[in-house]
């Protein structure tokens, strides 16, 4: 019987994990597919909110905390496992911005690093980039990681652990409970037990809480993207332009998303989306038409009211927390979510203030 069990093995259940085990405490992680294999791995990877000063200030928090982790946690990681989860902090411009000057404001605001470049910075850097334009919003500070390889590299730290016991293809039934307490989870190899379980399974958070009466604002909204496999330099940070991005990595390719459909669980791919995201890439990056997509799919993220996620125990049942809700932003905020969730889980002072997160009043 492990201190904690989790349901959910994407960015945020690992990392939840890694953070629990750093301060001493056993895990048992379960999923009902491999580690990474949702909308950890579907996403693009920007180490950033899209258009951040739009968001409430509890993302915000959760991203600034989160922006300045990554290089450690990428680092860290590497030397742990040896797979490198290619964080490139080459900065992320943003083009044809109608709020600039409520961009401008937030940003001296939270004194984030931002300010309005010429045509000559944007295209002295990106002479890919589509003609006309003669100014951007620069954030030289951005990061991009590559979600697959840090999923990847978060599972192996999680093996090479003798206080993680990770349980993959392990679909739960049901939570167990007795007398108001949860105690584990029924799986389809059976129960898995331990003295507090957190539900971390992205859009599917909601769904295991049903049974329980518990009515979670998190439902699934599919994005699909589509990756081209183009030469280095093509593209060689992050460009963002009417709602849509192109993120490059290190070996040449350059994803471009995403769509936003309010669908249910449906994570089929189309054509319409396919005829949009292609249409987005060559507006953006007109040369993108000389090289072939190796690759268009989707995935669901956890939507919750104004991307707010919740984090904290779940009212009315003992022994039972609820991480997820983070939206289009899981990675952008999953080592803040889990540091402060970890935290509060282990008796320590929160890096964050929790209140914003907390369910009480939210569900």
């Amino acid at each position: 019987m492990s201190d904690f069990v989790i349901v959910g093995a994407g960015v945020i259940g690992m990392m939840l994990a890694r953070e629990l085990v750093l301060g001493g405490a056993t895990v048992s992680l379960v999923d009902r597919l491999a580690c990474a294999q949702e909308s950890t791995w579907a996403g693009g990877g920007i180490v950033s909110p899209l258009y951040p000063w739009r968001y409430a200030e509890p993302v915000t928090q959760l991203a600034t905390w989160s922006q300045s982790s990554y290089l450690h946690l990428s680092q860290d990681l590497q030397e742990e496992t040896g797979c490198d989860p290619e964080l490139r902090q080459k900065g992320m411009y943003m083009v044809d911005v109608e709020d600039e000057k409520e961009a401008l404001h937030w940003a001296t605001a939270f004194n984030r690093p931002m300010q309005k470049v010429d045509s000559s910075h944007l295209y002295l850097r990106e002479e890919n980039f589509c003609n006309g334009y003669s100014s951007a919003l620069w954030m030289p500070e951005v990061c991009s990681i590559r979600n697959p390889r840090l999923g990847q590299a978060l599972r192996e730290s999680l093996v090479k652990s003798s206080n993680v016991t990770l349980y993959e293809h392990h679909e739960v039934q049901q939570l167990l409970q007795r007398k108001g307490i949860i105690y584990g989870v029924r799986t389809s190899q059976g129960d898995i037990t331990g003295g507090k379980t957190i539900i971390t399974a992205g859009a599917w958070s909601g769904e295991l809480l049903k049974p329980l009466n518990v009515d979670l604002p998190v439902e699934p909204v599919k994005g699909q993207m589509m990756i081209f496999n183009a030469p280095v330099g093509t593209v060689n940070r992050v460009i963002l332009m009417a709602g849509r991005y192109v993120i490059p990595r290190n070996d040449g390719r350059i994803l471009v998303g995403s769509t936003l459909e309010f669908e249910g669980f449906d994570k089929s791919t189309t054509k319409q989306a396919y005829d949009s995201l292609y249409k987005t890439a060559v507006s953006i990056i007109p040369s993108l038409a000389n090289y072939n997509v190796e690759h268009h799919w989707s995935g669901l993220r956890p939507g919750s009211p104004e991307g707010i996620p919740y984090i904290g125990d779940v009212p009315g049942y003992e022994g039972l927390a609820v991480n997820a809700g983070q939206f289009r932003n899981g990675l952008v905020l999953a080592p803040a979510s889990t540091r402060l969730h970890a935290d509060l889980l282990l008796g320590k002072e929160p890096v964050i203030n929790p209140v914003a997160y907390r369910l009480e009043g939210r569900i």
